[in-house]
């Protein structure tokens, strides 16, 4: 762990309220309160989760700037400002500093990819022009690229790049970046299927779906880890698995949203090329979701 990680703990990779006028801002800042009151301990806005793909820059910086003001630093705020675009990634991440937010996400570039030096040069570019810390946010399932350990190992020596986001689902890559990084870098689970794994190779925490509906219990899991309870946290790693399969059986965050749709707390509704989810993979996750009283 780095002397001043971002946070430590769960972070909600956090849904964007949204129905056919544009973003929910009533449902986006109840949703926000209810997190923090449930004791979550950092909020991602706009990322893959909140569908920042589908919002256009006007929206993407109202929305980065709501949440900010609504957060009120009572927990951590982490931007994602990533993009396949260097100079848009560089300009929304100047954006997040200057409305205070207490950090960045900034995924691999997607469809145009990159070498793992235009990796390196393109994470250093960003990393230079911005004035908050940055999460590097690796999801190869979806942007065609990952970013390899001794790639992360150079990214390690820049002051500013002070975290990972890891979805690569390879834990044997997992662990070799945790031995080349040591404490320069916070290694934090992207897979809610995970997270106890790669806590136990000296990750700090997880950047979260999960914890849209379980905010509560999904920090529980990881301060059973921080205190020692290994079995118990692994035990609810395993406990939470079924359902943590249901809300990743179509691309998220479609069962994430149906989910917060059924407990009260938004629309069901998705961007186009999202569409709402399909009605058998509902009823499982739905029944799950009873499972854990959550309805």
């Amino acid at each position: 762990m780095t002397s001043n990680p971002v946070f430590r703990g769960v972070a909600t990779a956090l849904i964007t309220p949204m129905n056919s006028n544009g973003i929910d801002y009533d449902a986006f800042g109840r949703v926000i309160d209810w997190q923090i009151e449930q004791g979550i301990n950092a909020l991602v806005i706009v990322g893959t989760t909140g569908e920042g793909a589908t919002l256009p820059d006007s929206e993407h910086r109202q929305a980065l700037e709501f949440a900010v003001n609504r957060i009120a630093k009572r927990v951590p705020m982490i931007a994602a400002t990533g993009s396949n675009d260097t100079s848009y990634a560089i300009s929304l991440t100047k954006f997040a500093t200057e409305i205070g937010a207490d950090a960045a996400l900034t995924v691999t570039p997607y469809y145009n990819k990159a070498t793992q030096n235009g990796l390196v040069k393109m994470y250093t570019t960003i990393a230079d022009a911005s004035g908050i810390p940055l999460i590097l946010y690796n999801v190869p399932s979806r942007t065609g690229i990952g970013i390899e350990p001794e790639t992360y190992a150079k990214l390690a020596e820049h002051p500013m790049i002070r975290g990972i986001k890891e979805a690569n689902s390879d834990i044997s890559k997992i662990a070799k970046t945790a031995h080349l990084v040591g404490d320069k870098l916070d290694i934090y689970s992207g897979n809610d299927d995970q997270v106890i794994p790669i806590m136990s190779l000296g990750g700090i925490g997880v950047i979260s779906v999960l914890s849209n509906i379980m905010p509560k219990q999904t920090v529980e899991m990881c301060d059973k880890f921080f205190a020692g309870d290994l079995a118990g946290a692994a035990k609810l790693q395993l406990d939470y698995l079924p359902l943590i399969n249901a809300l990743f059986s179509e691309v998220n965050p479609i069962p994430v949203k149906a989910a917060m749709a059924a407990m009260g707390w938004c629309e069901n509704y998705v961007r186009l090329p999202l569409t709402p989810m399909e009605e058998s993979h509902w009823l499982k996750l739905e029944a799950l979701m009873k499972e854990q009283n959550l309805l």
